[in-house]
């Protein structure tokens, strides 16, 4: 039995939920759907120029798993523009950070 999938941070919801070529290829409309998690890891490593070992402590996962989906993230928005393709940004398995802007997650441990 595989381990429980640990939730991803995301520091908030995507500005859209889609970007639609112009113009429409010569094979037809065709559509991929990229992660929210997968948009949040293009924008802290791409966009912001965090290096992966901070954005992966953002996003409250390894740095080996935080790179995993930089490359799969990457190579969906590849295809997308490449090919023509409609993008989709919607799903995933992620939460807002407790403490709503906060970076990192605390527990209370008890005692004093």
């Amino acid at each position: 039995m595989p381990r429980p999938r640990k939730p991803r941070f995301v520091q908030g919801r995507p500005i859209v939920e889609s970007f639609v070529p112009t113009s429409t290829p010569p094979w037809g409309t065709e559509e991929v759907i990229l992660s929210i998690e997968g948009l949040e890891a293009i924008k802290l490593n791409d966009h912001q120029g965090l290096d992966q070992e901070t954005a992966a402590r953002m996003m409250n996962v390894s740095r080996q798993t935080f790179g995993r989906i930089l490359i799969e993230a990457r190579a969906i928005v590849a295809d997308a523009l490449v090919m023509g393709k409609i993008l989709r940004i919607e799903g995933g398995h992620f939460e807002m950070p407790p403490g709503g802007r906060g970076r990192y997650r605390r527990r209370w441990r008890g005692g004093f």
